[in-house]
Parts: C-alpha cells; sequence; structure tokens
C-alpha cells in the first residue's frame, strides 16, 4: 500500500514541476478582454487564475498519461 503512495506521490511532483517549467500560454489584451466580457469575469486576474488551472491539470493529466504507459510498457516487472 505504502508503494502505491510513494508512486502516486513521485509522479504528482514531476508533474508539479514540469507545469513549473513549462510557460502557460500568454493571451493578447484584446483577447483576454474579450474573453473577460464573454464569460462575465471580475478582471483580467480572475482569467488569467482560470487559465493557470487549467494548464496545470492538463500539463498534468498528460503527464500521468504518458508515465503510466511508459511504465506498463517498458518498466514494469509483471511484464
Amino acid at each position: 500500500m505504502l508503494d502505491s503512495l510513494i508512486t502516486a506521490g513521485g509522479i504528482l511532483l514531476m508533474a508539479f514541476l514540469s507545469c513549473l517549467l513549462l510557460p502557460a500560454p500568454s493571451l493578447g489584451l484584446t483577447v483576454a478582454q474579450n474573453i473577460v466580457t464573454v464569460f462575465h469575469l471580475m478582471d483580467l486576474n480572475q482569467l488569467y487564475t482560470l487559465l493557470f488551472c487549467v494548464w496545470f491539470l492538463a500539463l498534468g493529466a498528460i503527464e500521468f498519461f504518458v508515465i503510466r504507459y511508459v511504465w506498463r510498457r517498458w518498466l514494469s516487472p509483471s511484464r
């Protein structure tokens, strides 16, 4: 049981590090203001907070599935 927690924690730590290393997409000012008005957000800070959260979750999910595939395909001891 502890082994699975350590594995999940390691994957999560690697996702944190990769998200910090990859820059989030930068929107232009006019595009950002249009998105704020379309979604009725308060200001640009709220938009970028949501954007960074979605970016982090997407990169973490992609990295999780890639690492899981590599582990099951080539590194798993029970092949």
